[in-house]
């Protein structure tokens, strides 16, 4: 069974379609970044999961659990960062994640017991008598995580949850999210697509409210298009190569200098094909070769561009 399975899953807001006919399912164990540009139906479909919102038509469960139907089951399964976490700043970090645990009907002993656990596994030791509002917005985002786990949920669904963080704080949830996600069933959504690389073992880009990719980020790597990319400046050739299949102009560098990225369908070795190209020409000079591979963020520009 999977930990979350979306079929045929819609949501209009009068006219306007959110989400439209979405298809995916997450496994047990699995940690699965959602993907998307501004408005693209990611925050409504977890909405959805986290039974916050109805959808219009079609399918939602979570660990088995129809998210409209039976959703007081599902929340018993979820922990839930939303991407503005409403903390309480006028709690200190323990008085805060005790009331949380108390909306979970935890009795003081267990409470205390998964408080104490949580608060080491997300950082929080050192500030466990700080008041909320005099921490800093990565410890407060800790503060959002440690409260998503507190009744330690099977699934764990996280909205953007490195927005508005400094690198530094970016990696160190990041790392958070990666050790929880060593033993729960994580979905996240994110717009710094290097983080969902290092973390996730699955994507999913949705555009549109539609789903345009899916696969692990090596699976979508190298399936983007079925090429390799390489990139050459070229002086004098726009008119020689312009005809020429799978190379498209980047644009103009100056007036005699052009730069060109060229795709293949395979791993084929390009540096023959354009030494003996500019064998033939005594007019012009090759610059520059060099091979980039492909990665998730060209991945995304692909599917989600207009």
């Amino acid at each position: 069974m999977a930990a979350i399975e979306v079929k045929n899953l819609s949501k209009k807001y009068r006219d306007i379609v959110a989400i439209d006919n979405l298809n995916f399912h997450v496994d047990k164990g699995e940690v699965v970044g959602f993907l998307g540009p501004n408005g693209a139906g990611k925050t409504t479909t977890m909405k959805i999961l986290t039974c916050y919102m109805p959808a219009t038509s079609g399918e939602a469960k979570v660990a088995g659990h129809d998210c409209y139907e039976n959703n007081l089951a599902v929340r018993r399964k979820i922990g839930y960062l939303p991407e503005s976490c409403p903390l309480y700043t006028e709690m200190n970090v323990w008085e805060y994640l005790a009331f949380i645990a108390s909306l979970h009907q935890l009795d003081y002993k267990e409470a205390k017991t998964r408080i104490k656990g949580i608060v080491y596994s997300c950082g929080l030791e050192d500030k466990i008598y700080s008041d909320i509002a005099e921490l800093s917005k990565g410890y407060k985002q800790r503060v959002g995580l440690a409260q998503a786990l507190i009744n330690d949920p099977e699934i764990l669904i996280l909205d953007e949850p490195t927005t508005g963080l400094d690198p530094n704080q970016r990696i160190e949830i990041k790392n958070l999210i990666k050790n929880i996600g060593s033993k729960k069933t994580v979905l996240l959504s994110s717009h710094i697509l290097p983080e969902v690389e290092a973390t996730c073992n699955r994507v999913i880009i949705i555009n549109k409210g539609k789903i345009v990719a899916e696969g692990s980020p090596e699976e979508l790597e190298s399936k983007a298009k079925n090429k390799v990319s390489q990139e050459t400046d070229i002086k004098s050739i726009l008119e020689k190569v312009k005809g020429i299949n799978a190379i498209e102009a980047k644009g103009l560098a100056d007036k005699n200098e052009y730069a060109f990225e060229i795709f293949i369908d395979s791993d084929l070795d390009l540096r023959k094909i354009i030494m003996e190209m500019f064998g033939r020409s005594k007019s012009t000079d090759l610059l520059e070769i060099y091979k980039r591979e492909i990665t998730l963020e060209d991945v995304f520009t692909e599917v989600t561009k207009e």
